[in-house]
């Protein structure tokens, strides 16, 4: 019986909560926790599919603490985010279900190009800082296709979700960094919450483990969103170069060993 709760030696599980408070003070302010959690969780014998659905309701309670917080420091209107959150929510759903029918593979050699575009944007794009610029397209277009269009990948997939919602918020509806982050979190964790639900249904997460992480992960987004709130775009620009790039690399490593 103890042994169905928990699946793994106390110790792993120790290690597992330290990774996921790490996940969730990177993920909170950049993006990219997935690549500290999920091969943890892998690293620690869970079944590739039970390691999916347990990183979702770990990830879930860090992109809560996350989105709460920036909502409360005021740069993230709760209101007004609703529909697109729900939006996001139904999607990274319908991905979910769909994700054994879809060529992940093919999507996965992509991903590493994608993600180092947006590292190169961020890096060498000049004047970008928590100042909101012009948008290039309405609210109700981008709600209508970048976000489920990112949601639905991020049911299938996963990896490199934040950073492309936060290329999206920055370059189509011109947020500054930390209101590009603050929407990003919410949706992010619309995007879990919409998994998880699937998932609970046709997985078997580690549901002592991952509770246990997402305690850690909710710690570590609060500690990484106050940091983003403090210092802006002077921690947000660079912790995103270096997540999106080190999530390439791993990608690349995985292929090439695979």
């Amino acid at each position: 019986m103890i042994s169905d709760l928990l699946p793994i030696a106390p110790e792993i599980l120790g290690l597992l909560v330290l990774a996921a408070f790490a996940a969730g003070l990177i993920d909170s302010i950049a993006g990219g926790g997935g690549l500290l959690a999920l091969p943890a969780i892998l690293l620690a014998g869970a079944p590739p599919v039970t390691a999916l659905a347990t990183n979702k309701l770990q990830g879930t309670f860090g992109t809560a603490s996350a989105a709460i917080h920036y909502a409360r420091a005021g740069q993230v209107d709760l209101r007004t985010q609703t529909g697109p959150a729900l939006l996001a929510a139904l999607a990274a759903g319908g991905g979910s279900l769909l994700a054994a029918q879809l060529p992940a593979e093919a999507i996965r050699a992509v991903l590493p190009i994608l993600l180092i575009a947006v590292a190169l944007y961020f890096g060498f794009r000049k004047g970008l800082d928590d100042e909101d610029r012009a948008e290039r397209i309405p609210p109700r277009t981008f709600n209508a296709t970048a976000v489920p269009g990112l949601a639905f990948y991020d049911g299938i997939l996963g990896p490199g979700t934040g950073s492309f919602y936060m290329l999206a918020f920055v370059s189509l509806r011109g947020h500054g960094l930390l209101k590009a982050t603050a929407h990003t979190k919410l949706l992010n964790f619309a995007s879990n919450l919409g998994s998880l639900l699937v998932f609970a249904l046709v997985a078997q997460p580690w549901w002592l483990v991952g509770l246990c992480m997402g305690a850690a992960q909710f710690a570590g987004a609060q500690v990484g969103s106050r940091l983003a709130v403090r210092v802006g775009a002077g921690l947000i620009r660079p912790l995103l170069v270096v997540v999106s790039v080190a999530l390439a690399l791993r990608l690349l490593w995985q292929a090439w060993s695979g």
